[in-house]
């Protein structure tokens, strides 16, 4: 990566920013509003003007839990033509645009977006190995390698050596990271909340990543009857042989999570294969449970240690019989201080405010009036203003 050195001499002007997503007005399925919801809003407190276009879908549609966000603009649209006869001037004058992954018809927005836009653009995926791995096999629908190499940059929630990759095998201009993120005003703990279970997971269901629940948290119930635990997410198949000491919770709101997290003495992270090959990258279900102060139990990945101090702030298992050893050796007063260092961690470098400072930055810089972020901060180490090229 190309190191960009420079500094402003005076207080920057607000951007005027674009973003087309899959979704941000619900949560229902996917976890791209959450992430969404977030940057808008910080950048909207820096000052920013932002507007969020986002695809009228009939399964979103049925399901908005937050229909028109408080924070910048939020507008649907219902077909690329319409986006074009509405938006176009918006785009035009933007100073950034952004284009999600899984946006639908995600290569006929994306090239018309870089061929209105006068300003810098960027494609941020959300799903970067699931994307390169789609690129391989050809079959990347929102997203293409003539468009990877026309956005100013891509920005992706791996970080690592993926990044190279993406510069050297797919011609990004630049390849940049923007994790996830939690919002700490509603993600922190609740002392008064009763310990339910002892061990929870919250995340919907996926195929390729249940062998690894089962192995986590379904095979340590078996093995602990006395012991409760729960999991909450949607689409898990009805053919599922749940422990009876499981509880079962088929969707939880945004709103309820927080709870849910407080409700646990630990709370499970398990990572889908594309992500854990790819390394580097940390979900927000992760930051979400950490913000609440509660123990995190989490599978093992490449770049883990470079989020969380694993043993202090974090706690990793391969097998039921770690998780068991957790559940049964670790003192209260070792639980607490574990999930007391790992909330510190992300107040300190993984909020959304972190994380639109962060694209701030990155936008100043390709629009070449970048603005100098403080040594020593997360987004220093993140930012192309703090930091050489990678590997």
């Amino acid at each position: 990566m190309t190191a960009v050195l420079a500094v402003a001499r005076e207080q920057p002007s607000p951007l005027r920013i674009v973003i087309l997503g899959l979704t941000i007005t619900s949560s229902w399925g996917n976890g791209h509003a959450v992430t969404f919801r977030g940057l808008v809003r910080e950048l909207a407190a820096l000052g920013h003007d932002v507007l969020f276009l986002e695809r009228d879908q009939p399964w979103y549609a049925a399901n908005r839990d937050l229909p028109e966000p408080p924070y910048g603009r939020t507008r649907v649209y219902r077909s690329v033509r319409e986006l074009r006869t509405r938006f176009s001037a918006a785009v035009r004058r933007a100073d950034l645009v952004v284009v999600g992954s899984y946006v639908p018809e995600g290569i006929a927005v994306g090239e018309w977006v870089i061929a209105t836009a006068t300003g810098a653009t960027a494609f941020y995926d959300i799903d970067t190995p699931v994307t390169l791995a789609r690129l391989g096999r050809g079959d990347a629908d929102y997203v293409s390698p003539a468009l990877i190499r026309r956005y100013s940059m891509y920005l992706s929630f791996t970080g690592g050596p993926t990044l190279a990759r993406i510069e050297r095998f797919h011609g990004a201009a630049h390849a940049w990271p923007l994790y996830c993120s939690c919002d700490a005003s509603v993600y922190h703990p609740e002392p008064a909340a009763p310990r339910r279970w002892d061990l929870g997971f919250l995340g919907t269901y996926s195929g390729d990543r249940q062998p690894v629940l089962d192995e986590l948290l379904l095979e340590p119930a078996r093995h602990a009857a006395a012991r409760s635990f729960a999991v909450a997410g949607s689409q898990f198949p009805e053919s599922i042989a749940w422990p009876r000491n499981v509880r079962r919770i088929s969707h939880l709101a945004p709103d309820r999570h927080r709870r849910f997290y407080a409700s646990q003495r630990f709370t499970l992270n398990v990572t889908r294969p594309d992500m854990v090959r790819a390394g580097w990258s940390p979900s927000v279900r992760l930051f979400e449970a950490a913000a609440c102060g509660v123990p995190i139990v989490s599978d093992a990945w490449e770049g883990l240690g470079s989020v969380f101090d694993i043993g202090r702030e974090i706690l990793v298992a391969r097998r039921a019989a770690d998780v068991l050893a957790i559940l049964e050796d670790l003192t209260e007063r070792e639980r607490a201080a574990i999930g007391r260092r790992a909330r510190a961690r992300v107040l300190a470098e993984h909020t959304a405010a972190h994380r639109a400072a962060e694209l701030e930055a990155y936008a100043r810089a390709v629009l070449g009036r970048p603005t100098p972020v403080p040594e020593g901060t997360a987004e220093h180490a993140a930012s192309p203003l703090g930091r050489e090229a990678g590997p």
